[in-house]
């Protein structure tokens, strides 16, 4: 189980691959760390941020604190973006596999004992997927994975 497993992960990363996906998640990691610093470098000397919180004199040390106050709800509006794609970047992986490598039991068995190792939720609420959630819920995944398989059993 353990060489299916790997294998089977394996092709699904390689789809990971072939479609781009880690360079498209590192120039999007890229852009979010400049979007981040960008906030704080405009937050951090800011005297009507200080003038707003009753802050007399300006440190960078208070500036800091303040400006991640004020980043935090930026922040998870751009996580609900990028977990977003992160799951349909899983889905396209998942269906690269199934499409190239087989018909994707071998990976249905092998996301069944990775959620049993890691005891995953199985059915997580959707507004809890959509908000931290950076991979889709197991059981979609199989659904996916094996209407994929279907549908590529009746192409060939």
């Amino acid at each position: 189980v353990v060489c299916v497993c790997v294998c089977e992960r394996g092709f699904e990363s390689t789809g990971h691959y072939k479609r781009h996906h880690i360079h498209i998640s590192t120039v999007l990691s890229i852009l979010n760390m400049g979007f981040v610093l960008f906030v704080i470098s405009s937050f951090i000397n800011n005297p009507q941020l200080f003038a707003a919180f009753h802050i007399s004199s300006m440190s960078i040390h208070v500036g800091l604190v303040l400006a991640s106050f004020l980043y935090h709800p930026l922040s998870f509006v751009t996580s609900l973006l990028l977990n977003a794609i992160s799951r349909r970047n899983e889905f396209e992986a998942d269906a690269y596999s199934v499409d190239h490598y087989g018909n994707g039991e071998r990976l249905v068995e092998g996301l069944k004992k990775l959620s049993k190792e890691n005891a995953t939720n199985l059915t997580p609420h959707w507004l809890l997927v959509a908000l931290t959630y950076s991979h889709p819920p197991v059981l979609e995944r199989v659904r996916a994975i094996r209407l994929r398989a279907k549908l590529h059993k009746k192409a060939e």
